[in-house]
């Protein structure tokens, strides 16, 4: 497997899951721990942010959007209901790129764009063949 992994000519469908995989890992643990997980419980800051783009309800969205970057990233990192995760994470990077950065500069909302670009690829792709979706929902 490392011999195939390391030629000039791997294994394509071998080389394109590891780094799905590994993207998908990456990508949701960062979400979970680097920005989901400080927004649980939302504090005030995000209640009044919230409060601010005209969202009813607010703290019911606060929440929504810290368990969508961190439920979802979580979820994303185990490949457990990638696609719809990926879809309720990717829509919290839209509005944060878009709506809460959206006057701001490119560099600002770099992250964020960066985010809802991987999370939609994960919307089209699934969690690939390495993830609990495969493992429980695969066609026999």
């Amino acid at each position: 497997m490392l011999k195939k992994i390391l030629s000039s000519n791997p294994d394509k469908t071998l080389s394109d899951e590891i780094s799905l995989t590994t993207l998908r890992v990456v990508i949701g643990l960062f979400m979970a721990f680097g920005h989901g997980l400080g927004k649980l419980p939302p504090g005030e800051g995000l209640i009044n942010g919230v409060t601010a783009l005209g969202f009813p309800a607010p703290m019911f969205f606060a929440w929504m959007a810290g368990l969508a970057e961190f439920v979802g990233g979580l979820l994303v990192a185990l490949g457990l209901l990638t696609r719809i995760s990926s879809f309720f994470t990717a829509f919290t990077m839209f509005v944060a790129a878009f709506i809460v950065h959206g006057a701001d500069p490119f560099g600002t909302k770099e992250m964020s764009l960066l985010y809802l670009t991987a999370f939609l690829v994960f919307m089209i792709r699934g969690g690939g063949r390495y993830s609990l979706d495969h493992l429980i929902f695969k066609k026999h």
